[in-house]
């Protein structure tokens, strides 16, 4: 095997799980998570021999189920019993990146040695995310706050050959695909599928993917947004450094400093402008887009103690002799940052709308719907009909999850996070501002054509780039296609990580 990560022996960051995402890098547990794990399952089976002391869900009933003693006989029955009853999720199934997230997450979180599981439940896990052997796990069912239940016990279907899985790219039966890899179902002891499907892992999967998307995006918006300034003719001495410095928010500082690198040597801010001012969406990008920037590294810095956390219940202390009961899985830190996240989004869709907007409208010298002949053709007129009906839907799915509640489980679960909603809505959002974005470029590089000078060599040659993918429209064709090329574009482009 070559290069691997190794779960155990440092912290994990947002930017290692983008490396590991994009790579065939192996993870591994480390020697002292190993130890780690081994001696808290050795603590509790010890435990249980000497003590007739109810402890939550190890002896005892799940949920309001709680002061239900079970006999020592059952307890291996009661976990397999637990994973079977809460695979209740429904819709659609969650994508298979977030999936692999949702893997990672939960061995990190199990390699602490608070969880009681045995070491072999781990390392299957971990076979499974460096094969990609991932479970079928839908997108509805969890409340965001007794654990991701559903979710997760689909999750963890598998290890008992139960449920669903990919394989080989290939969907099948788990029990067929444990057979094909040669591998035995694992028989859960006492405690094991309680730590399984305890956790925040589904959430923080889909906010994790979010996130990372989030920060490409967030430079692309200023990228994009400076070619449709070029586009406009609009003016550079807003993003002066000087009056930012006035202002100093980290977020709008990095917007300012990125458009005047994107716009650097460019000959059409030379020109004489006709213009005094330009309308906001132009103008006050440093300001827009920079607030979006500091709800993103806020998420960022929610979402790095949240992965590096253990969120089941109950917890298990060997040194000082204890397990705890608690609340560790409740979501509400991520359904909040979630919340957030998806609205400094949806103002990146929204601004980038305007944008778009102004620019069909017939200004500055630009013909209307950026088309040489229109009224023969329509142009772009469409397509932001199209943006517009997208920045409407993201202002309606930031409608905040945290803030809703419902009690579950005969009232022992009487406030619960909504987490793993505001999480889902998000990944809508993600999608929604790429594509709003990519519709901008698309309208910007069309109207850049009508200029006579050019623009920097950076933004000329990211508009090489483009045109490789998307002609120029001298006639209308259909656009879906040129949509689907620029949002392609979009995912396609390389952003180094320091420039995120």
């Amino acid at each position: 095997m070559g290069k691997a990560y190794k779960i155990g022996d440092q912290l994990l960051t947002h930017f290692a799980i983008r490396e590991l995402m994009n790579t065939d890098t192996k993870v591994v547990l480390s020697a002292k998570a190993k130890q780690k794990i081994k001696a808290c399952r050795s603590y509790l089976d010890k435990k249980i021999k000497t003590s007739d002391t109810p402890i939550y869900g190890i002896n005892t009933g799940f949920g309001s189920l709680c002061n239900h003693k079970i006999s020592v006989k059952d307890l291996e029955q009661l976990q397999a019993n637990l994973v079977l009853s809460h695979a209740c999720g429904t819709g659609d199934e969650v994508p298979q990146d977030v999936v692999k997230i949702m893997l990672l997450l939960k061995v990190q979180s199990l390699a602490y040695g608070h969880s009681g599981v045995q070491l072999k439940t781990v390392e299957r896990l971990l076979a499974m995310y460096n094969q990609n052997v991932l479970p079928v796990v839908y997108s509805q069912g969890s409340l965001g706050a007794s654990g991701d239940l559903a979710p997760l016990a689909h999750l963890s279907l598998p290890l008992l050959g139960e449920g669903e899985v990919y394989s080989d790219e290939k969907r099948k039966r788990a029990k067929t695909a444990l057979k094909q890899l040669g591998w035995d179902a694992i028989k859960l002891q006492s405690k094991e599928g309680l730590a399984l499907l305890n956790g925040t892992q589904f959430m923080a999967a889909y906010g994790l993917w979010a996130l990372l998307k989030a920060q490409k995006l967030s430079y692309m918006a200023d990228l994009i947004g400076s070619i449709s300034l070029e586009a406009f003719d609009g003016r550079n001495e807003c993003f002066d450094a000087l009056i930012h410095q006035l202002r100093p928010h980290k977020g709008q500082l990095k917007t300012a400093e990125n458009i005047r690198t994107f716009l650097k040597g460019s000959e059409i801010q030379k020109q004489e402008k006709a213009d005094v001012q330009d309308p906001y969406s132009f103008r006050c990008m440093p300001q827009v887009h920079g607030a979006s920037k500091d709800v993103i590294t806020h998420v960022q810095n929610i979402f790095t103690t949240e992965i590096n956390s253990v969120t089941d219940n109950p917890t298990i202390f060997i040194e000082e002799d204890k397990v705890i009961s608690g609340g560790n899985f409740h979501g509400q830190p991520l359904a909040m940052a979630m919340d957030y996240l998806a609205i400094a989004l949806s103002e990146l869709g929204s601004v980038s709308e305007r944008r778009t907007y102004q620019l069909i409208s017939g200004q500055r010298g630009l013909p209307p719907f950026l088309v040489a002949h229109p009224g023969l053709n329509s142009g772009m007129m469409i397509p932001q009909y199209t943006a517009a009906s997208i920045a409407s839907q993201n202002k309606q799915l930031c409608t905040p999850s945290s803030v809703d509640s419902i009690v579950s489980s005969n009232g022992q679960e009487d406030h619960v996070s909504m987490g793993a909603n505001a999480a889902t809505k998000l990944y809508k959002v993600v999608e929604n501002t790429e594509r709003i974005l990519a519709i901008e470029i698309l309208n910007a590089t069309q109207a850049l054509a009508f200029r006579g000078a050019k623009s920097s060599d950076f933004i000329e040659s990211i508009l090489d780039v483009y045109r490789d993918e998307v002609d120029f429209l001298d006639n209308d064709r259909l656009l879906h296609d040129d949509i689907e090329k620029s949002i392609g574009f979009i995912q396609g482009l390389s952003v180094d990580e320091d420039l995120l």
